[in-house]
């Protein structure tokens, strides 16, 4: 049986363990609020990275140069003229960001996969190098009667720039702008989500292979969605 006087010792031991208890619960408390508030949240970052890319507006992934080769004949008066050009252009493959919607991003918290449908690529009109353009004629007479040599210019160049827009149409070239446009939105999405220590997979694709992520988009989320319920989440916690 205990004395009085071991009593009045373990009492006080007593309540400095129990306070020392709930101070350490409560900094335990405290420590996992601020983590919490702290902690990058991919889903969060991924949305900035998303305004940011839609601020663009129209993202030059590809770019390539072809030449035209285009002939024309004019008969007229009996007679005939024939002029050939020669038209170097570039052509741009671009990406339209305006087009890139919250919808079409997702985020998957099973493998931690950011999913991004980009929209398809666009193929922006030719620029032509004028100051390259050659030209080769044939019918001098006919020219120097009449305004052929005009009429025979200003179809060429129509020719000429359609000529181009077939080229670009290249499916060795789009498969390069394709990749050249995974590569740049992985890219931004990626970078801010390295740079806050968030380890993450970003897999980019086109509405054509769409098929192939039939399952993956059916379990991922978009990040509207995800990040409406986490602010639910904050205003039922405050």
């Amino acid at each position: 049986m205990s004395s009085p006087s071991s009593r009045r010792l373990w009492v006080p031991f007593a309540a400095s363990g129990i306070i020392l208890l709930l101070l350490v619960a409560l900094a335990w408390l405290l420590f996992a609020r601020v983590e919490n508030s702290i902690s990058p949240d991919p889903v969060s970052i991924a949305n900035a990275s998303l305004t940011n890319l839609q601020e663009q507006n129209r993202l030059t992934v590809f770019s390539a140069s072809y030449n035209a080769t285009v002939t024309t004949t004019l008969n007229k008066l009996g007679l005939s003229a024939r002029k050939t050009l020669i038209m170097p252009g570039t052509v741009r493959y671009e990406l339209d960001l305006a087009k890139l919607d919250a919808e079409d991003v997702r985020w998957d918290a099973r493998d931690d996969t950011l999913y991004v449908e980009m929209p398809a690529i666009e193929i922006a009109r030719p620029e032509v190098h004028i100051e390259q353009i050659q030209t080769y004629d044939d019918g001098g007479i006919l020219m120097a009667l009449t305004d052929a040599e005009n009429v025979l210019d200003q179809v060429n160049r129509k020719k000429g720039v359609e000529e181009l827009a077939k080229q670009a149409q290249n499916p060795v070239q789009i498969r390069l702008a394709r990749e050249s446009a995974r590569r740049a939105v992985r890219h931004n999405f990626a970078v801010p989500l390295q740079a806050a220590g968030v380890e993450a997979k970003i897999d980019a694709f086109f509405p054509y292979e769409r098929s192939r992520y039939k399952e993956r988009w059916d379990y991922s989320r978009p990040i509207r969605e995800v990040l409406a319920e986490q602010q639910k989440k904050r205003g039922e916690t405050e």
